[in-house]
């Protein structure tokens, strides 16, 4: 679809230069007659430069019916709301704990807010995953007030998407929009409802594409940045153009208080189509994956390879065995362009990998010594961090209970899944207690532990030898998450 994009600077010079006299009720002078003339000539001849005067209140009541409020509703951990320990006797009694000491009251509920979009007329609603992930209720309240309970789908965490979906027909939908031709500068809404105030809708523009903010899983991000004001609750919503078309879910934003800087993130709407596409009919989504690392090609790396240019993908690491090791690619091998399309951005080319149905032959152009070369692949399916641990690792996982993680060996393959270097070795973490230790310590599921108080670990039963020791001082745990390594006190819990 062609769009006209808006002469603001055009259309705002002539007002304030030629309309200041009409306002305040002055005569009109021959050159401000000439000015309105020449400003209603533009009006005239650029359609969309009317959203100038008349603003986007028509985009806006067509957009607005598809985007609803969902408000989610889970138990919070019994370790969050256990009882102090009574004495036995009155107030054990007056306290309902008839001398069983330190006994789980009911878990609380917690209850969170966010938005989404409704694709189809029959029900399906696209939104973030981390708005209903571990719900045991979801409802949905839409543009007539009515409210509706919704059941998932399917949720794809590393893409931070979920498809939930209300037994209704008719339901007013949102067109989805090509997000590869959005250009950075563009006019964007964003439509939800932050932090509970009702349905908002703010205005903004593309900041920037391509963005990767490492706050979700990492592994498949490709945000439209844009300086839309969006704040919590505004979360699985709308980013539209100035067609009304969907170009992009809300998702992140970066702020040092929780609330909007201008800073806001949102999937592509290509990315999200195909992932909610997938959850719809397969209730999970499947990922080509190629086996290499790849880094891109900065100006000192082509001086230094001998390169003509910085240009593609340089390939750190080849997994054995796996599509690109069967297809010849080495390390040190300069990948150009995937499918006939030059690779210009590494977390690009990761994603167009990883939107490629696994089985399906691709051909990369590679250079190697000089010679350019065209390379055919058949790609794997990309397998899941947590379940390439549970698939690669121990049948008896080992956890370090008290701490609230579950480690596991890391084998090569995991490796590779996170990216890491060749040099990285420890154990991984394959699941976190989000209400322990740990977690509080600001631990993830994906870090990798490399040492326990100073001493290499190589090996689940060195890290739980070295965790079941922790007294009344910390244990101290180097641990590398993607590119870093930091290191992260733990105390063991008391009682």
């Amino acid at each position: 679809m062609t769009r006209s994009h808006l002469r603001i600077g055009a259309v705002v010079l002539a007002l304030s230069a030629a309309s200041l006299g009409a306002w305040i009720g002055l005569p009109s002078s021959p050159v401000a007659q000439a000015a309105n003339s020449a400003t209603d000539a533009v009006l005239t001849q650029t359609s969309p430069s009317r959203v100038v005067t008349q603003g986007f209140a028509d985009i806006v009541s067509k957009v607005t019916p598809a985007v609803v409020t969902i408000r989610t509703e889970r138990n919070a951990s019994p370790q969050l709301t256990q009882m102090p320990q009574l004495p036995d006797g009155l107030f054990g009694e007056l306290f309902g704990q008839r001398g069983q000491r330190g006994r789980p009251m009911p878990s609380p509920l917690q209850r969170g807010l966010g938005s989404g979009v409704i694709l189809s007329s029959d029900g399906y609603i696209l939104t973030n995953n981390h708005v209903v992930e571990q719900s045991s209720r979801i409802q949905v309240e839409l543009s007539d007030r009515r409210v509706l309970d919704a059941r998932l789908i399917g949720a794809d965490e590393p893409s931070d998407l979920a498809v939930i979906k209300v037994d209704a027909a008719a339901l007013p939908v949102l067109a989805v929009g090509d997000s590869t031709a959005m250009r950075v500068g563009d006019l964007v809404l964003a439509v939800g409802n932050p932090l509970g105030v009702g349905q908002t809708v703010t205005m903004g523009i593309v900041s920037a594409k391509g963005r990767a903010t490492g706050l979700g899983d990492g592994s498949y991000e490709d945000f439209l940045q844009t300086d839309a004001p969006i704040n919590q609750g505004n979360s699985g919503g709308a980013l539209v153009n100035t067609v009304g078309e969907l170009v992009g879910i809300n998702s992140q934003i970066l702020s040092p208080s929780g609330g909007s800087i201008g800073i806001g993130f949102a999937v592509p709407s290509n990315m999200a189509k195909n992932v909610m596409d997938q959850l719809i009919s397969n209730g999970r989504v499947q990922r080509g994956r190629l086996g290499v690392t790849v880094q891109g090609v900065t100006g000192d790396l082509a001086a230094g390879l001998g390169l003509a240019k910085a240009e593609g993908a340089l390939v750190g690491d080849v997994t054995p065995g796996g599509a690109a090791s069967r297809a010849g690619l080495k390390r040190g091998d300069v990948i150009l362009s995937y499918q006939g399309r030059p690779v210009v951005d590494t977390n690009a080319f990761r994603n167009e990998i990883a939107a490629t149905k696994p089985g399906s032959t691709i051909t990369l152009q590679v250079l190697r010594e000089g010679k350019s070369n065209e390379v055919k692949a058949t790609l794997e399916e990309m397998v899941p961090a947590k379940e390439a641990a549970n698939r690669a690792g121990s049948a008896a996982p080992r956890g370090a209970g008290k701490f609230g993680i579950t480690i596991e060996p890391l084998t090569p393959q995991i490796a590779n899944q996170l990216e890491l270097g060749r040099d990285v070795e420890g154990v991984v973490i394959s699941d976190i207690d989000p209400s322990g230790v740990a977690a509080s310590a600001g631990l993830r599921e994906g870090d990798v532990i490399q040492q326990v108080n100073g001493k290499t670990v190589r090996s689940t039963d060195q890290v739980r030898e070295g965790l079941e020791a922790a007294s009344d001082k910390p244990v101290v745990l180097l641990v590398t998450r993607g590119s870093g390594s930091f290191f992260v006190p733990l105390r063991a819990p008391r009682g």
